[in-house]
């Protein structure tokens, strides 16, 4: 009797414990998963024909069609709120193609598969479901909800529905969305819940039960069909960062290689894996702002090494109007950095002054300040960039974060004007080889430089 009663516990931990996975992997210090830059050998989308000058032209590109995204967006809530009858049914989420890293996941019982884009400035998680019968076309099979023992429905009475920017009830009460895109582009599908799995950098799998996601069932536009989704990992209250809410202190981190490490492994952490500290860690605020999707900091000051200060406009100007939140958003999925034209130009002004090179046109149309390193190759120097944030927190940018070869023997700078009434962006070069920290329950903002390709 005891024996079998002894059994019987053994066994009731054990399923306790396989139940409380997730908690227990968050309470041990978290977890981590590899992030997938687009262009890297381990990308679907990597072209080994392709140059290194051609893959920057490109993400120059992408950058700025980031950047009239979230103008756009800020725009278009702005207008909301001032009269709700101005904003159409379409509600822009993501340019279609501009984004820079991607993740894998599971989902389901029992599990399937999916590639998706990993999204600093979108919230909700999709994946393209069966039937799909106006769907962009995919390489990955379709999500099939029906062979799921844990898919549900999300029902339109719901909060979780009214988080959504764009929904309506459909028949049975079903909770539906629609997002529509600048370029036309739109998905069409249900709010539901599943189960959410992720390879852990550790070697385990991490299950996330009822996870809330976007199961598209019609879309169409400019989608890689090398991709199956989003993963949104803003700041609104669908992404994932705010779904795992408690369970990882409302923490998560990145730490982005070079990008002339192309075997290096980025990582995006959780919980307590994504603490940031050391001696040399500065922490800024995250302001709140709308929508609450991006991460808004305030930039007080750039400075150039050797050469002094540029003050930084406190506010952002849009349409005229200024906006009462961060002047500038920090985004993993915007490449270059874009700042107001007069920030701009006193920087560019300040950096020619300080670099003995002579100055040329950039080939591909793309930078707006370009030397001559012919002479010099490999052995010429350039300043240092410091970004001011509120706080104290100063960023500093060596060569490698705040410099391009954009080509043959033309280094330029890697920031660029943002437009007359753009949006300004911390962008993924500047972020290289910094452990970048949100905590979004204390709302800060943690950067540490560190060898990230070694972490």
């Amino acid at each position: 009797m005891a024996t079998t009663f002894s059994s019987l516990w053994m066994a009731f931990l054990i399923l306790s414990s396989v139940g409380s996975l997730p908690l227990l992997v968050f309470g041990r210090g978290g977890f981590s998963v590899e992030l997938i830059h687009r262009d890297s050998p381990k990308s679907p989308h990597y072209d080994p024909r392709s140059t290194a000058f051609a893959r920057l032209k490109e993400a120059a590109e992408r950058s700025r069609a980031r950047a009239i995204y979230f103008r756009d967006s800020i725009q278009r809530i702005s207008s909301l709120a001032s009269d709700p009858s101005s904003v159409d049914n379409f509600y822009s989420n993501i340019i279609p193609n501009s984004y820079e890293y991607l993740m894998s996941f599971y989902l389901g019982s029992p599990a399937e598969e999916f590639l998706a884009i990993a999204d600093t400035g979108s919230d909700l998680i999709w994946i393209q479901c069966k039937p799909c019968d106006e769907c962009y076309p995919q390489k990955a099979p379709l999500f099939d909800p029906r062979a799921s023992s844990t898919y549900k429905v999300i029902s339109c009475t719901t909060d979780s529905c009214s988080s959504l920017p764009q929904s309506s009830c459909s028949e049975g009460s079903q909770c539906e969305y629609t997002y529509g895109y600048g370029d036309g582009s739109m998905v069409d599908g249900f709010l539901s819940s599943e189960t959410l799995s992720f390879d852990s950098t550790g070697g385990r799998r991490i299950q996330i039960p009822s996870t809330l996601f976007g199961c598209t069932h019609r879309s169409n536009g400019t989608f890689a069909k090398n991709g199956a989704g989003l993963v949104g990992l803003g700041g609104g209250k669908l992404s994932l960062i705010r779904q795992l809410g408690s369970s990882i202190e409302s923490k998560f981190s990145y730490c982005l290689p070079s990008s002339s490490q192309a075997s290096a492994t980025s990582r995006l952490n959780f919980g307590a894996s994504a603490d940031v500290s050391g001696s040399n860690a500065v922490t800024t605020p995250l302001i709140p702002g709308s929508p609450s999707t991006f991460y808004f900091l305030i930039l007080e000051q750039v400075s150039v090494e050797g050469q002094g200060d540029v003050n930084v406009k406190p506010d952002m100007q849009l349409g005229g109007y200024s906006t009462e939140q961060g002047n500038i958003i920090i985004d993993s999925g915007t490449t270059l950095t874009l700042v107001d034209d007069e920030t701009l130009q006193s920087v560019a002004t300040k950096v020619a002054s300080s670099v003995n090179l002579p100055k040329v046109k950039d080939p591909n149309d793309s930078f707006n300040l370009c030397f001559d390193v012919s002479g010099v190759g490999a052995n010429a120097q350039f300043p240092d960039i410091t970004f001011r944030f509120a706080g104290g927190a100063s960023v500093v940018l060596h060569q490698s974060n705040a410099f391009v070869e954009a080509a043959q023997n033309i280094v330029c700078m890697a920031m660029v004007s943002s437009g007359s009434d753009g949006i300004s962006i911390f962008g993924n070069i500047a972020q290289q080889n910094f452990h970048i920290g949100y905590d979004l329950d204390a709302m800060q903002l943690t950067f540490a430089p560190t060898d990230c390709a070694n972490l």
